[in-house]
């Protein structure tokens, strides 16, 4: 009696391996797009966390909401140093910023 290969059940496993395994390009933009989601859902915990709206916050760190709102877009790609460095420090926060291998793909 053979046996059959166990099934793949993980979602993000199969998606995975469908539109990223062995294609170095789309690894590096999902790299690049966990980075932006990341920096984007820091901004807003640490402003909502504060309880300030985007408009406090902008003005406590001397720009406008919609540079705000902007950076808090998952999608934004314009993040600057110097901006979150200010919204750091607004905020009683530093920036700290890692550098991680990439891991190389089979």
């Amino acid at each position: 009696m053979s046996r059959k290969p166990a099934a793949i059940t993980d979602g993000v496993e199969v998606l995975f391996d469908r539109y990223y395994q062995g294609k170095p390009a789309r690894v590096k933009q999902l790299g690049e797009e966990r980075a932006n989601n990341e920096i984007a859902r820091g901004v807003r915990e640490l402003r909502t966390q504060a309880r300030l709206t985007q408009a406090e916050l902008a003005k406590i760190v001397g720009t406008t909401a919609s540079v705000i709102c902007r950076l808090e877009d998952a999608d934004y790609e314009g993040h600057s140093l110097a901006m979150l460095r200010r919204i750091a420090a607004a905020l009683n926060q530093r920036v700290e910023i890692r550098f991680i291998p990439l891991q190389q793909s089979a």
